[in-house]
């Protein structure tokens, strides 16, 4: 937001330069990002008059002009098609220098003296698209200096604005916190009372919880076509506004000074009663930007009994659009509640100074003035005549702001420092909150525009930031040490976390917000938490899966000439289940490219499954050796059948694993496919406590054993019966060959374990390992129709 110097100085004193009121409105928590001059540097340029005008001997689109200065007369030729008599203009003499580092000397153009340059406001760097001369107020004194004149060494600030302080977006609320700090008194501009005379306007309010405040005034017999005085011009150039009509250029007045948002309808194209209502089904409007947008029904319109002719405290539509002829205007100034307006605006790519101020919440006992400031300034520049104001206001719908109690003892402490009561209510008065004394400290109501003061801490920081942060002081503290439980079973994340990374992965952190189209694809059968309010429209559901997130990070990095990626996340998903949402911590990774990194010793094959179930293996082997995890095919639909698996603890579903579905990969323009793993953090990585065990004093015993079984028979079930019939004695067991091919029946596979055996007591014979043996043989060969090879 950016306000001019002199236009604050007119509501309120101030006793420092524009660098000191910087710093001290920094230190108060309103950030000055930048200070500029009003206008870029120019000099030698004088307030003058046209005395007469002739035309050019040898120049069609030039004209002679005799120019007054106040102490004699000059020769200027000129091409601006604005150029008259009587008309009072800036004048560049012989020596000024100009924006763009132009220097004005005396030449012949065309064969006739000029004796210096009659400046257009685009010349001196005050717009950007004014053809003509810039016109001065006929009473502009001859002969002096520009810059003086306009104040154009006036300092403009440019100030940043916060989500939680909308009343700080106008003159009138920058003006009070400079009141607060210098503990002075506002100079509010004098109210001339309003001659009613013009005929009354017709409103209603269908939806007061959303609108709990509307004004309107129709005001009659104005000209539009009058120009706008060069001091309202100015001050709207300085706060980044351009001059249009005395209309329009009242109300972006008002919303600068004020911080109240209006709007100003052509009264004659008005049909019946202005009605604020929620839109209905299939209704679109025709914006003042000539865009068209369908609406929705939970946005607030203003209509007439033709249909949508505005989107409240958004934007105004064009079938009712002021312009030069408009003799009749309908003013509308209402109260519309944050909630009905916020993200309205994103949700059609639009963003308006309305709309900032409204989503911010404006003071909703400030409509009269507004309204009262607009008419007197229009009737002052366009004259015509004012009908009542029909104020139509729903007091149960408007926020209240309840009381909240200071303690001394809180403020003190969070504070770090004492703080005479003196200073407290000073700090608080000054803000233009109404104190009460209580036993514990203070009883403060706030004001009705604070809407970002709702508790004790907002107080205590509202007090802190006018006395100085410097109060706040350093002090020793002996505090208890609390420290949370850590279950011995729950396994460390970093331990987790340190594992991925020794195996090439790096973590990323995404967004919890991810694109709905991208999660639809991946898990269509998922219900969707949309976000009411998104950040932009590829962030506008809640994420179901960690897997949106990782493919963007993937595709980003790829897109980045990253040949091998490896990523992990650990974060949270959410489902919405029975009504309610369900929170679940999940680790998840992404791995796309070569198997190892490029180097001359080995070729670089693609990652596969495989390799992507060692790296989710080695995890889970921070459980323990105790916990059964199955292994099982198949998946979501987002992986390709045959190449996806799903992980089982103790007969439970904790994750999936597998390669992405060839579809999406050529859907995402992915150069190469991607294996995905997510992970139940809580059941998948929670071990047994620890038990000690004896370390046998015994040799081992090993026997292999080669089978054929059906080529469906999963892995998992040949391990799973041969430790439960080879008992506590089997000590490892592992698969070391598998074989399908010539030699073997093409419905049947071969595959070959190693059984490790170790008794705790005594050694075991050729005849006890033998006998365990025959049993996980003929164990097989009973449930899973193996054959001895």
């Amino acid at each position: 937001m950016r306000l001019s110097l002199s236009w604050l100085a007119e509501w309120v004193d101030i006793p420092w330069d524009a660098a000191e009121l910087s710093r001290r409105l920094t230190a108060a928590g309103f950030e000055v990002e930048g200070i500029e001059p009003a206008a870029p540097a120019f000099s030698g340029v004088v307030v003058a008059e046209i005395a007469a005008v002739a035309p050019h001997p040898a120049a069609d689109k030039l004209r002679v002009c005799q120019v007054d200065t106040g102490d004699g007369r000059l020769q200027i030729v000129c091409g601006a098609p604005n150029a008259r008599a009587r008309l009072r203009v800036p004048l560049a003499r012989v020596g000024a220098a100009l924006p763009g580092d132009v220097k004005i000397a005396a030449a012949a153009l065309r064969g006739v003296e000029s004796a210096g340059m009659l400046c257009s406001a685009r010349e001196l760097g005050l717009a950007t698209n004014q053809a003509g001369l810039m016109e001065l107020p006929a009473d502009a004194p001859l002969g002096e200096d520009l810059r003086r004149y306009l104040a154009l060494d006036d300092a403009v600030l440019t100030l940043k604005t916060y989500a939680n302080r909308g009343d700080s977006m106008s003159v009138l609320g920058v003006a009070r916190e400079i009141a607060a700090l210098t503990g002075g008194a506002l100079k509010l501009p004098a109210a001339a009372p309003i001659l009613v005379a013009g005929p009354a306007s017709a409103a209603r309010v269908e939806a007061p919880q959303a609108a709990p405040r509307l004004l309107t005034r129709r005001i009659t017999g104005l000209d539009n076509r009058a120009p706008t005085p060069l001091w309202m011009q100015e001050r709207l150039r300085r706060a980044g506004l351009r001059s249009i009509s005395p209309v329009v250029d009242v109300t972006n007045y008002v919303l600068l000074e004020l911080g109240q948002p209006m709007h100003a309808y052509d009264a004659t194209r008005v049909r019946g009663a202005l009605t604020v209502r929620l839109a209905r089904a299939g209704e679109e409007l025709a914006l003042l930007d000539e865009r068209r947008i369908h609406l929705a029904a939970d946005e607030l319109v203003i209509a007439d009994d033709s249909g949508p002719i505005g989107l409240a405290g958004i934007m105004g539509g064009q079938g009712t659009a002021i312009t030069a002829e408009v003799e009749e205007v309908l003013l509308e100034v209402a109260f519309f509640s944050p909630q009905a307006i916020a993200g309205r605006a994103r949700r059609h790519g639009i963003s308006t100074d309305a709309s900032q101020r409204f989503e911010r919440g404006v003071d909703p006992a400030g409509q009269a003035r507004a309204m009262e400031r607009a008419t007197a300034l229009l009737l002052q520049l366009c004259g015509g005549s004012a009908g009542p104001v029909h104020d139509l206001s729903a007091p149960d719908a408007l926020p209240v702001r309840a009381p909240v109690l200071l303690r001394r003892a809180r403020l003190a402490l969070l504070a770090g420092a004492h703080l005479h009561d003196a200073q407290v209510e000073s700090c608080l008065t000054g803000l233009g909150m109404a104190l009460q004394a209580h036993p514990l400290g203070w009883q403060v109501q706030p004001p009705s525009w604070r809407f970002d003061v709702a508790i004790e801490v907002d107080l205590i920081e509202e007090v802190l930031r006018l006395a100085g942060f410097d109060v706040v002081q350093e002090q020793p503290r002996r505090l208890p040490q609390r420290f949370a439980r850590h279950s011995e079973s729950r396994i460390d994340e970093r331990a987790v976390l340190d594992a991925l990374s020794a195996r090439g992965y790096q973590e990323v952190i995404s967004y919890a917000f991810v694109d709905p189209a991208l999660q639809a694809r991946l898990f269509p059968d998922s219900p969707v938490l949309r976000l009411a309010n998104p950040i932009a429209a590829d962030l506008a559901a809640m994420r179901v899966s960690l897997w949106p997130g990782l493919l963007k990070a993937a595709r980003d990095n790829l897109a980045r000439q990253q040949e091998r990626v490896r990523l992990v996340e650990r974060g949270a998903t959410f489902m919405e289940q029975g009504g309610a949402v369900r929170e679940t911590a999940r680790l998840a990774g992404i791995a796309v490219g070569s198997r190892v990194p490029e180097q001359w010793a080995a070729s670089r094959e693609a990652v596969d499954f495989f390799d992507l179930k060692a790296d989710v293996s080695a995890v889970l082997q921070l459980a323990g050796n105790s916990v059964d995890f199955h292994w099982s095919a198949g998946g979501p639909g987002c992986l390709h059948p045959g190449r996806a698996a799903t992980v089982h603890r103790d007969g439970e579903p904790i994750g999936w694993l597998g390669e992405l579905h060839p579809m999406l990969v050529a859907e995402l323009a992915l150069p190469a496919p991607a294996l995905l793993f997510e992970l139940d953090i809580n059941r998948a990585l929670t071990a047994p406590l620890p038990q000690l065990q004896p370390v046998s004093r015994y040799p081992q015993v090993r026997r292999d054993l080669s089978i054929t079984v059906p080529q469906d028979t999963a892995l998992s079930a040949i391990l799973s019966r041969v430790s439960v019939v080879a008992g506590s004695r089997l000590r490892e067991l592992v698969a070391f060959d598998v074989y399908q091919g010539p030699g073997i029946e093409q419905t049947r596979k071969s595959i070959a374990f190693g059984l490790i055996f170790q008794d705790n007591k005594t050694t075991l014979t050729d005849a006890e390992a033998d006998a365990l043996m025959a049993s996980v043989a003929a164990d097989l060969g009973t449930h899973l129709d193996a054959r001895i090879r």
